[in-house]
């Protein structure tokens, strides 16, 4: 008879956490839940058909592949939050390493970075500006200026000839970038830098008011936020993470190229709408974005190893892309969480 009891109680109570649990998914977590299925999805894919997948050389590679493209994503991400986008952000990131690589012999490596990140940050100002000051369209607007941009990476660093050696990041730099540090590679821990970065961001009376403008800009504005201001800001720190997404193509590479990062614009987009941001503004994070790009890296690491014929390369990553979003969008209706 206690059993009952005991029973008819504890059911009750089982069914309020499981309706509870459902609530906080659909309130606005099943979204990043979705990313974090696809990447467990592209991890078993990889362990199955790769048996390299798992050694220290490949896994530091798909980070490093990665770290540049989530730089990028996380900027991208909070322009997007504030109802914005930015179509340049890639080319900004060429553009940071070619005047970063330029700079390091004449100034040294420390002064040279920061110029190469003040670069990126006065190049999120003129988008900003050109959205929210002149209020014209963000990606008309963004679309123009990657033109100014990618012309300006020529003309600092035109493509190597006669004979000239490019400029070159140190050998120190390159190192400590393929080095680990307490049993995890560096690129791992400058990955979790990345989040840890944008889980102190996202707790700052500036985030709190993208998301606000995100939301309704209407709202906003009538309960004091400076939208404009706002806006301008987001271009700003994008760039900024594009500068700093700079770096990392230069880690990697050794050299700059002002050819390099245009690919990483659209990636990044690709990658935060399977991380659960929406594009309309105001919901979503660079948290689950990250995770994103750790599902395109691990997409594109599968076609890699799978060998296709050249020419059809680019056809099977463009679908497999094309899949991952299609699972990502069954949740872009409802509500994101940050």
């Amino acid at each position: 008879m206690s059993d009952t009891r005991t029973e008819s109680r504890t059911d009750p109570d089982l069914g309020e956490r499981l309706r509870g649990a459902g609530d906080w998914l659909l309130a606005g977590r099943l979204p990043t839940a979705t990313a974090f299925v696809l990447l467990a999805i592209a991890f078993v894919v990889n362990l199955a058909i790769n048996d390299r997948f798992l050694t220290a050389f490949n896994l530091r590679s798909i980070l490093a592949n990665a770290l540049p493209l989530a730089a990028v994503a996380v900027g991208q991400t909070i322009i997007v939050l504030g109802r914005g986008i930015d179509l340049s952000i890639g080319i900004i990131a060429a553009l940071s390493s070619v005047v970063t690589v330029t700079l390091v012999e004449p100034l040294g490596m420390l002064p040279a970075m920061l110029v190469g990140l003040g670069v990126g940050a006065a190049c999120g100002l003129a988008n900003g500006l050109l959205v929210g000051i002149l209020r014209l369209q963000p990606i008309v607007a963004t679309f123009a200026t990657s033109f100014v941009w990618a012309g300006l990476a020529l003309y600092v660093l035109p493509p190597a000839g006669g004979g000239e050696a490019a400029p070159r990041m140190p050998e120190g730099f390159v190192q400590g970038f393929r080095e680990s540090t307490l049993g995890l590679p560096n690129v791992a821990w400058l990955l979790l830098a990345l989040v840890g970065v944008w889980l102190v961001l996202k707790r700052t009376r500036f985030m709190r008011h993208v998301y606000a403008v995100g939301g309704d800009e209407l709202a906003a504005y009538a309960t004091g936020v400076r939208v404009v201001r706002i806006q301008v800001l987001t271009y700003v720190v994008g760039g900024a993470f594009a500068g700093l997404a700079s770096f990392a193509m230069l880690a990697n590479s050794g050299s700059g190229d002002a050819l390099a990062g245009g690919g990483l614009t659209l990636i990044s987009i690709a990658a935060l709408v399977i991380g659960g941001t929406r594009l309309s503004g105001g919901a979503g994070g660079a948290g689950g974005t990250v995770v994103g790009v750790l599902v395109l890296q691990l997409l594109s690491n599968v076609v890699v190893a799978l060998r296709p014929p050249t020419e059809m390369r680019q056809l099977i990553d463009g679908l497999l892309v094309i899949a991952a979003l299609a699972l990502a969008g069954l949740w872009s209706q409802r509500k994101g969480g940050r």
